[in-house]
């Protein structure tokens, strides 16, 4: 039966009472976005122009991609000069509160002032190009605006930039005057190069590159890098500032990598081409991923992800350690749409681990868990955070087979944290929720239509349609099954979904432009392919030596980075290496990835840990360590289909399913070891030796999958004869 609305009729006056899990589901707000410490909350006009900019952008976007296609640069160029206004439009340079009040000193002021004349002047300058060009139809720029617009500009921008270092302004609920120069100095850059895509593509990079091209391209450099800071912390804009001054002091270094250096005009003028910032992760970012950010917008507004949480805790909630079970489904397919780990954590751990920690979890255990479910949602088909669209760009292998190649390796790693969390149930003794305080699972299931959007999609790229196609068809879909709900999508909901879409993306194209600035650096200065010599000599050709050290430069790289940008730069400098040495390139991409993602839970600089530690209330370091834990098949499984091709799906059905089970029963002995608990308690010799067995399963040969199993039957005889010993004694 149904209403009018077509959602579920209440059979009794109990149905109509939501259960706790349901209210506290409710203000959880799991479908929202969080809101971070530096960036701006705005009402009245404020709010609504900044919010029609956040839906222009989005549907700028939908429109290129699937009405009006436009040039590629001049599209990427958008992408990114887009960003970068609403970037410092929506975030401060530092945290800020709504009641903070600011006070001008006269060097901020003259500061600000400066700053003001050298935007506004290259401004202007840009302005008279474009005037000259498109309006008065001149073939030659005004010889003035060419010569003088440049230097004013990136002084201004500096200016800005320090400006709201030493001064900043720390009211939430107003613009910031740095932050607009900002915002003008990025559109003038970007019109600038925008302006000249088509002579650009034939001069940058070589002696013929102008003056202007050298100054609009530092101007965009330096915009990006401080978007970077705000909105994904430092490490990155370090790592990237320092591949910069590697392409200028490289006369001076020595060894693999000394090269002959570049000047000032060659290098920034290379570095804003489809080898640098407008090459693959920018190409990525302003089509797969910003299509799945939107999609994942529209779910959000439509509180599909709200749905997934209590259908989740209906299922399994009242078994035992049912929050954690719950947040390894729930969390690893929210994490899979929105392609961040710690925001999703955030988001869904404000539900799952208060929730954890009532039945019995100890505090850093709920974040761990939480951290672990997130992040491994990155590598979870069929879109893997974006990872998969990166990795289709960099390597020439169909998407498709990507997908369909990380699949098992996707279901292991979950598979293996579910064994975590039901073994640390199992040693603690814990129950699950009553179920009085859970979601009714009958009324969910009459609601499984909430499905159709992910099932579409999931139909669509199976079906072989394009990706852009399948994600508008998914986005579309959740817009009609919202009509089938409370939250039912009309003008005021799709304009809050297209404004959320561009909020949301805002870091995302702000990192994928900084690992651009890396990749071109590689490109340009050769030193991944010497990278690559030295990776050869290290492991004297040996696979696996090169394997653990491709494991170790990308978990480093990765340690506070997003997943994008970690994956695009270690696979520019260490997938060549790898591959050389006869490794299939796409064992070798899904290898670097894996690890690049899992860098998130890694200690010391675990990005998800530190996020769900901050919910729990529990030490980070310790959180970090637990949710390294909690993950670990995720650092064996890579290794399980480098020696086992058939786990990609590459063999008969039968290698197939041999690599499955035994991979299965791999990771189960090495989630008993990590526990300390095989059918009871282990004590340290009988951990050791199921970690033996579970190790020698990684191989997937008969030999060593026959050992495995052998080891594992010793040590439920031995205990079964120490727990029988214990019993006598105890008698």
């Amino acid at each position: 039966m149904t209403d009018p609305n077509g959602l579920p009729t209440p059979r009794n006056q109990a149905d109509l009472q939501p259960s706790t899990v349901e209210a506290a589901t409710a203000l959880a707000h799991v479908d929202d976005e969080p809101v971070g410490g530096n960036q701006r909350v705005f009402d009245g006009s404020r709010a609504m122009v900044v919010c029609c900019l956040c839906v222009l952008y989005t549907v700028f976007h939908l429109l290129v991609m699937n009405v009006y296609p436009l040039e590629t640069w001049a599209y990427r160029l958008s992408h990114v000069g887009g960003g970068l206004v609403l970037g410092f439009l929506l975030f401060g340079s530092t945290l800020m509160t709504a009641e903070s009040t600011h006070r001008s000193s006269v060097l901020s002021i003259t500061t600000l002032g400066v700053a003001g004349v050298g935007v506004i002047y290259g401004l202007i300058g840009v302005t008279a190009i474009w005037i000259n060009g498109v309006v008065l139809g001149n073939s030659l720029p005004p010889a003035w605006a060419m010569s003088s617009f440049g230097l004013p500009l990136v002084g201004g921008t500096s200016l800005a930039i320090v400006h709201g270092w030493l001064f900043p302004h720390r009211n939430q609920t107003r613009f910031a005057p740095g932050d607009l120069l900002l915002a003008l100095a990025a559109i003038a850059s970007i019109a600038y190069l925008i302006f000249f895509a088509r002579q650009l593509q034939l001069r940058a990079g070589m002696p013929m590159a102008l003056p202007g091209d050298m100054w609009a391209a530092v101007t965009g450099v330096l915009l990006i890098a401080e978007l970077t800071r705000r909105l994904a912390g430092m490490a990155l804009v370090i790592i990237a500032s320092v591949f910069v001054a590697y392409a200028f002091l490289g006369p001076w270094l020595p060894g693999i990598f000394e090269h002959r250096g570049y000047d000032a005009k060659r290098f920034f003028s290379y570095i804003f081409t489809d080898n640098g910032i407008l090459g693959a992760p920018v190409a990525i970012s302003s089509t797969y991923i910003i299509l799945f950010v939107v999609f994942a917008a529209f779910l959000q507004t439509t509180r599909v992800g709200e749905y997934f949480v209590k259908l989740a805790f209906a299922a399994a909630g009242h078994r035992r350690g049912g929050p954690a079970k719950v947040a390894i489904f729930a969390s690893g397919l929210m994490g899979m749409i929105n392609g961040t780990s710690a925001g999703n954590v955030v988001a869904t751990g404000s539900l799952t681990i208060p929730m954890m920690k009532k039945v019995g979890y100890r505090p850093q255990t709920s974040a761990a868990v939480e951290a672990a479910a997130s992040t491994g949602g990155q590598i979870m088909p069929p879109i893997m955070g974006a990872g998969a669209f990166i990795m289709a760009e960099i390597t020439g292998i169909s998407y498709m087979e990507i997908v369909w190649a990380a699949i098992i390796p996707a279901v292991l790693y979950f598979i293996s944290v579910y064994f975590m969390v039901d073994l640390a149930a199992q040693k603690a003794d814990m129950k699950g929720l009553p179920r009085e305080d859970l979601p009714k699972l009958g009324a969910l299931v009459r609601q499984i239509y909430l499905f159709t959007p992910i099932l579409v999609l999931i139909y669509a790229l199976f079906a072989g349609y394009s990706v852009i196609r399948c994600g508008t068809l998914a986005m579309i879909t959740a817009a009609v099954v919202s009509w089938l709900t409370p939250h039912r999508m009309g003008p005021r909901r799709l304009f809050q979904a297209l404004d959320n879409g561009a909020r949301m993306v805002l870091q995302l194209v702000a990192v994928c432009a900084t690992a651009g600035i890396i990749v071109g650096v590689i490109a340009l200065t050769g030193i991944g392919s010497r990278f690559s010599t030295v990776l050869l000599a290290l492991a004297d050709q040996s696979q696996i030596l090169a394997l653990f050290f491709a494991m170790v430069v990308s978990i480093i790289l990765g340690m506070g980075m997003p997943t994008t940008a970690a994956y695009a730069v270690a696979a520019s400098v260490i997938a060549p290496g790898v591959i050389n040495l006869g490794v299939e390139p796409l064992v070798a991409h899904l290898f670097i990835f894996y690890f690049a993602v899992m860098s998130a839970i890694t200690p010391p600089v675990a990005l998800a840990a530190y996020a769900g530690s901050a919910l729990a209330g529990s030490d980070p370091v310790k959180t970090s360590v637990e949710s390294f834990r909690i993950g670990l098949a995720a650092f064996v499984v890579p290794y399980m289909f480098f020696f086992s091709p058939a786990m990609l799906l590459d063999g008969s059905s039968f290698e197939i399913a041999h690599v499955a089970v035994t991979a299965v029963v791999g990771v189960y002995l090495l989630s008993c070891s990590v526990q300390g608990w095989f059918f009871g308690r282990v004590n340290a010799l009988l951990r050791g030796a199921l970690a033996t067995g579970g190790l020698t399963m990684i191989a997937g040969g008969w030999f060593t999958d026959i050992a495995g199993i052998v080891i594992a039957i010793m040590v439920f005889v031995a205990q079964r004869r120490f727990l029988a010993r214990s019993e006598r004694l105890h008698s």
